[in-house]
């Protein structure tokens, strides 16, 4: 493969947008030190708190919501749309990219139209079924569409020719050995070595759901050996979590090192976001996926393959309660054998080398 010498990233407002642009940054960085990446935002995403410290840089433009409805009279009207592309436009002039890769969220919209302009090619890596708002306008202009997951192209007409590449991980999730990080991840949250973890995390702002329902049944896990490490999530109000237990109950506000979480867990409770999916299923790590209810089902989407293929247990928001982890969740990590085969079918179906095989797919796209 040639090299790349300038790349404009594009992608914010999310995690599942911020971690696989950052995740694909480091594996162009791994292959050419030199290479120029510049990332596009806007000033009131996430990406401002992620992208500068992972020390690349970080342009903002002006990004707007768009209509749930996409037709061509979306790019034809809003001269606010064409004000932001052209912001996008200067800094892909400035930096003089060879290809402008976009993970999705509103700010990924400009980009996609100031490279359509320029004639310079335009690759899309999208998580979601059905794709987001913002890469169903992309993929009008480019055929350069890329996924993380094998279930995408069939559910999605729009995906049907995308090619499966995989997710983008972090090295130190994609690299993780769980069995030899296990003891030292323990330690690092006052768990004990000896006693399996539960691992609760409802994505980056936590799960209200799941929160009570595992803190309603803190006595009986406790009761059966079980520890928990369980993250509240940033905009949730700290649990009601008996002081009396026989066996550490961890909470945390937000864990930004999710690979010590879960090198310490021997099963893991959260929703079915798709970085989650696919971080999970990568290191065979057994979970239950409990999906975000209000929404248009894409995390029961993204979650079912890997249940399917007998990599974790799937439940409604509606069924988590004390009772069901009482019944279903203690059984099943008490169960040494069953939790190792649920750990090596999610492992067989997840991958990674999802930035290596983008990274490939990128290099096809400029070389046509």
């Amino acid at each position: 493969m040639g090299p790349l010498r300038s790349v404009v990233l594009a992608g914010g407002g999310t995690g599942g947008h911020i971690y696989p642009l950052l995740a694909f940054a480091d594996c162009l960085r791994r292959h050419d030190p030199g290479v120029r990446v510049t990332c596009l935002g806007t000033p009131k995403g996430l990406e401002n708190e992620l992208i500068p410290p992972a020390g690349y840089d970080l342009r903002n433009i002006p990004a707007y919501q768009l209509p749930r409805s996409i037709n061509m009279n979306l790019v034809r009207t809003p001269g606010r749309m064409w004000t932001a592309a052209r912001a996008a436009g200067k800094v892909i002039d400035e930096v003089r990219a060879d290809v402008v890769v976009g993970f999705g969220g509103y700010v990924s919209v400009p980009a996609y139209l100031a490279a359509w302009r320029r004639e310079m090619p335009i690759v899309i890596h999208e998580v979601n079924v059905p794709p987001g708002v913002a890469n169903r306008l992309g993929m009008k202009f480019t055929k350069h569409v890329a996924v993380g997951f094998p279930h995408q192209p069939a559910q999605a007409e729009s995906l049907r020719d995308a090619r499966v590449v995989g997710v983008p991980l972090r090295r130190s999730i994609a690299g993780l050995d769980r069995v030899a990080m296990r003891t030292a991840a323990r330690a690092h949250f006052g768990l004990r070595p000896d006693l399996p973890v539960l691992f609760v995390a409802g994505g980056s702002q936590g799960a209200r759901s799941i929160n009570l329902a595992v803190a309603g049944a803190a006595k009986e896990l406790a009761r059966n050996g079980i520890q928990v490490l369980h993250v509240i999530g940033a905009r949730n109000e700290p649990v009601s979590v008996p002081t009396d237990l026989p066996v550490p109950y961890v909470t945390l506000p937000y864990l930004s090192d999710m690979d010590a979480g879960y090198a310490a867990a021997d099963l893991m409770l959260g929703r079915g976001g798709a970085m989650t999916c696919a971080e999970v299923a990568a290191i065979g790590l057994p979970t239950v996926y409990v999906p975000y209810p209000h929404s248009n089902q894409e995390q029961k989407r993204n979650a079912s393959p890997v249940v399917e293929a007998g990599g974790g247990l799937l439940v409604d928001d509606a069924e988590m309660t004390p009772d069901w982890l009482e019944r279903t969740v203690i059984p099943l990590i008490r169960d040494p054998q069953r939790l190792q085969a649920m750990g090596t079918a999610a492992a067989a179906y997840g991958r990674r080398d999802g930035d290596e095989a983008l990274l490939s797919f990128v290099h096809e796209a400029v070389v046509r």
